[in-house]
């Protein structure tokens, strides 16, 4: 019971905002400015291999979160002929750049800018996909033809028989998440969580973070990065954690964070590990390792006044 309890909850949550989005992305479409957004992100997502008219859900996951691009992805992919890179390339940039408002904010909180935000995760998700493309093309790989595990009935163009479709993949989403909690208790249980932390602490020690700030960087990472940047902010506040060290560590986590979670969901997708985990945190690694190289000062002066 209290598993079904915490997913009515996030479900609950999640609600509010998918549904209103989906309401917005119909009107758009009847209008026919899906189309003209299409054209408008085509230059874009032709960088990564992708269709112009796939940047809708790139450009929903980027203002929402994960579940609601999803959704927005099963309504438009269910057109469209894909390819394991191309539905892989579209989740590692998903899982690099989503809920930026939210997330952005509290970044902000932390002392990192907005700019800064949008730099890293956006155009870190266009480099990555980029470079994706590159290597699954140039070498032939993930070329198959992606065979989702499920999509909506189709749909006959009617008002009625899109409500019915949404309503389906509205009630497939709470079985996602269903899925997803389970299976996160199943690994937290086996342990994973720690394995992770003993894996990435070493690591976050040659940043040049302190034990604080690696400890709850990690947290950030298989929890989330909200939860992660809480700690941060009130290790901030309370002086226990230097300006430098929360800084790296918030750009750390705004391109790895729910690490678990998040992965798990665009697996389900179809995407392949090499992409949304591999690579992503190669990508990751690298260029918070850049990062920390060029603001090696402990006494880095960084506003954490929200109104900047």
């Amino acid at each position: 019971m209290t598993l079904l309890r915490e997913t009515a909850q996030v479900y609950a949550v999640l609600l509010r905002i998918m549904v209103p989005a989906l309401i917005i992305v119909k009107v758009l479409q009847e209008l026919g400015a899906l189309d003209l957004m299409g054209v408008a992100l085509g230059p874009a997502m032709a960088l990564v291999g992708l269709p112009a008219v796939l940047g809708i859900v790139w450009a929903t996951t980027l203002l929402t979160n994960m579940f609601t691009g999803i959704i927005v992805f099963y309504d438009i992919a269910a057109g469209l002929e894909l390819t394991l890179e191309q539905v892989t390339v579209l989740g590692t940039m998903m899982l690099l750049a989503h809920s930026i408002p939210i997330e952005g904010a509290v970044a902000r909180r932390a002392g990192v800018p907005w700019w800064v935000t949008i730099a890293l995760r956006v155009g870190g998700a266009l480099a990555l996909g980029g470079l994706l493309h590159l290597v699954y093309s140039r070498f032939d790989l993930l070329q198959e033809p992606l065979v989702l595990a499920w999509q909506p009935a189709a749909s006959d163009g009617s008002l009625q028989s899109w409500v019915s479709g949404q309503l389906q993949t509205l009630a497939m989403v709470f079985v996602v998440i269903l899925s997803l909690l389970l299976m996160l208790k199943l690994l937290r249980r086996i342990g994973l969580e720690k394995l992770i932390h003993v894996a990435l602490t070493p690591l976050l020690r040659l940043f040049g973070l302190g034990r604080s700030a690696a400890n709850v960087t990690v947290i950030g990472v298989a929890l989330g990065l909200t939860y992660g940047a809480g700690l941060l902010i009130k290790d901030l506040d309370e002086g226990t954690l230097s300006r430098r060290d929360a800084y790296i560590a918030l750009c750390f986590l705004g391109l790895l964070h729910s690490l678990i979670e998040d992965t798990l969901l665009i697996l389900a997708l179809g995407a392949d590990l090499s992409g949304i985990l591999w690579a992503r945190l190669l990508f990751g690694i690298v260029v918070i390792a850049i990062l920390s190289r060029l603001m090696p000062s402990p006494d880095l002066r960084i506003s954490t006044d929200p109104t900047v």
